[in-house]
């Protein structure tokens, strides 16, 4: 999600250059394949926890801490940060945790399916932002991204009960949310490990959230304890779903493209829906014009890289 997007994003800028192995690069799309599907899956966890948004989120991010504080990697990269730089990743980790608040309160609230749609409206905000924080010129063809997704929103948007679009309007503002966190990666690149960056800007998200916690959260205690059924999802969510694929996928794009690994993310949406759809049903709860506006977004989330790289060969 937000922090994949963010930090893969960033590290992705450089490897175009990288002379590729065949059999290198088919190893590699395969683990980036396996790390979105990870990914999609942590949408259906997030359904099945039954926490409130910001306790999961807290103990996932707790938990994500905890097993990046066992790597010496992590440590030794922390030793080369300066105070500047620390507040840069503590501000970042500050959105990648409202990012997460706001993607799993939109699960909440409506469904799997519906925020992992509303997910796919990052890139639309992408086009917007990056120019205005790295003062660069607008691309026009990323404007027209924009435009297109209009009216597969308006169906999205028609195609949902009315009781979930309070759900896609929190789930848009996860986008935008997770926007910013690739923008602001990407201003950062390239000047810490990516591993230690991980556990500084989830470490500092933690303790944001843990002091937002009394304002976001109405039930008492404000961080309840998980039960054994949750307890051993938050384990899934935070190893098998967060740490495991960031790792493998920090190792994949040593032989990846920007373009294979950019439309290997896109994909994430995707997989949750098709997730959603085999696990929990939610077809049913949703309206046709819901799937026609799905294929609309995700068309014109596609096409953009197809175009970018047009125009480079």
């Amino acid at each position: 999600m937000g922090l994949a997007r963010g930090v893969l994003g960033a590290r992705t800028l450089s490897v175009d250059a990288t002379v590729l192995s065949p059999q290198a690069a088919t190893k590699a799309r395969l683990q980036i394949h396996v790390c979105v599907a990870l990914w999609g899956f942590t949408t259906i966890l997030g359904k099945l926890i039954t926490l409130a948004a910001p306790a999961l989120v807290l103990w996932r991010m707790m938990i994500v801490v905890g097993a990046l504080s066992m790597l010496p990697r992590v440590w030794r990269g922390w030793s080369r940060l300066t105070g500047r730089l620390l507040a840069s990743y503590a501000l970042t980790g500050g959105i990648v945790a409202a990012h997460w608040v706001a993607f799993y309160t939109s699960i909440k609230l409506a469904n799997a399916s519906v925020a992992a749609t509303s997910l796919a409206l990052a890139p639309v905000f992408l086009a917007v932002i990056e120019p205005l924080a790295m003062r660069s010129p607008f691309d026009a063809r990323e404007l027209v991204l924009g435009a297109a997704v209009v009216p597969g929103v308006a169906l999205v948007v028609g195609g949902t009960p009315t009781g979930m679009r309070l759900g896609f309007l929190v789930g848009t503002l996860s986008a935008l949310l997770a926007a910013a966190c690739n923008v602001s990666n990407k201003r950062l690149v390239g000047r810490a490990d990516p591993l230690t960056v991980t556990h500084i800007e989830i470490a500092c998200g933690t303790a944001i959230l843990a002091v937002a916690l009394p304002w976001l959260s109405r039930s008492r205690p404000l961080l309840p304890i998980p039960s054994t059924h949750d307890a051993l999802l938050l384990v899934v969510l935070a190893l098998a779903c967060t740490v495991l694929p960031f790792t493998l996928a920090l190792i994949a794009l040593e032989h990846l493209t920007a373009f294979s690994s950019q439309l290997a993310v896109n994909l994430e949406p995707i997989y949750a829906i098709l997730l959603a759809i085999l696990l929990l049903g939610e077809q049913h709860q949703l309206g046709p014009s819901f799937y026609a506006g799905v294929l609309i977004v995700f068309g014109a989330v596609f096409v953009h890289p197809l175009v970018i790289r047009a125009d480079k060969q």
